[in-house]
C-alpha cells in the first residue's frame, strides 16, 4: 500500500512539473507599439501682428458750382498692426480682424479753374492713416489658408487749396468713411507664427470738408460744397503671433 501511494505521488509531481515547464516555454501575447501621436494644426484662435506694404490712392475733387477740381494720385509706403480671431470647422475658416496702418503720402494737382488767372491754384492732399474692421471667410489646406475679407473702413487725411506751396484756405483734417474688400493667403510656419500676403481695395464716397472755401477774392470765383472722393489700393505682407485654441 505504501509503495502504491509513493508511486501515485511521484506521478502527480511528474505531471505537475511537466505542466509548469510547458507554461514557462509558452510565449506571452505580443502587442504592437502604438503609432506616435501627430498634432493637427488648427486656425482656431486669436492673433496679433504687424504689416508693411505699399499704397496707391486716387482722390477726385469736385464742386457743385464749378465742377471738376482735379485729381490727386499720391503713393508710397505704409505700415501698421492687425489683430483678430479665427474659428475653423473642417476646412472652413471664419474670423474677424481689425487693421490700423500709418502712411504719409502727399499729392497735389492744378485744379484748372479758368477764373483763377492771376496764379496757379492747386489741390493738396496728405493721407495719414487707414483703418478697417472686416470679416474673413477662408478655405484651409492644413497650414495654408486662402481667404477673402470685407467690412468698414476709415481714412484720415489733410486737405487744402494752395498757391505756390502756400495755403489759400484753412487746411482741413478730414476722416472719410467707406468700405474695403480684399483677398489674401496665409501660411503657418509654426503653430504660433503665421505669415500673409494680401491685396485690399478701399472706397471712400464723396466727403465734404466744409471749411475748404475758395472765395471770389482768392480764386476769382465763389464756390461751396467742395467734395473729395478717394479710392485706394493696398498690397501688404505681415506676420502674426497666434494664441490658442482656447
Amino acid at each position: 500500500m505504501r509503495t502504491l501511494l509513493l508511486a501515485g505521488a511521484g506521478l502527480i509531481a511528474l505531471l505537475g512539473g511537466s505542466s509548469s515547464a510547458a507554461d514557462l516555454a509558452r510565449p506571452g501575447p505580443v502587442y504592437a507599439p502604438l503609432p506616435p501621436l501627430i498634432a493637427v494644426f488648427t486656425w482656431t484662435g486669436c492673433y496679433i501682428g504687424g504689416n508693411a506694404g505699399g499704397i496707391l490712392a486716387h482722390s477726385d475733387w469736385s464742386d457743385t458750382f464749378v465742377g471738376d477740381f482735379g485729381s490727386n494720385t499720391p503713393s508710397g509706403p505704409l505700415g501698421g498692426v492687425q489683430a483678430g480671431c479665427n474659428y475653423q470647422a473642417g476646412s472652413f475658416v471664419v474670423g474677424i480682424q481689425g487693421d490700423y496702418d500709418w502712411t504719409s503720402i502727399n499729392g497735389s494737382v492744378a485744379n484748372g479753374i479758368p477764373a483763377a488767372v492771376t496764379f496757379q491754384l492747386t489741390d493738396q492732399v496728405q493721407l495719414k492713416s487707414l483703418a478697417s474692421v472686416t470679416g474673413r471667410v477662408g478655405q484651409a489646406w492644413d497650414r495654408f489658408l486662402v481667404y477673402v475679407k470685407a467690412g468698414g473702413a476709415w481714412l484720415q487725411g489733410n486737405y487744402s487749396f494752395q498757391t505756390f506751396g502756400t495755403p489759400v484756405a484753412p487746411t482741413v483734417s478730414l476722416t472719410q468713411t467707406g468700405y474695403t474688400v480684399g483677398v489674401g493667403g496665409e501660411y503657418a510656419f509654426l503653430n504660433w507664427l503665421t505669415g500673409f500676403v494680401e491685396y485690399d481695395y478701399y472706397n471712400f464716397s464723396n466727403s465734404n470738408p466744409s471749411t475748404l472755401v475758395c472765395t471770389r477774392a482768392v480764386c476769382g470765383i465763389a464756390t461751396t460744397g467742395v467734395t473729395v472722393r478717394t479710392d485706394i489700393n493696398v498690397v501688404k505682407a505681415g506676420l502674426n503671433l497666434k494664441f490658442g485654441p482656447f
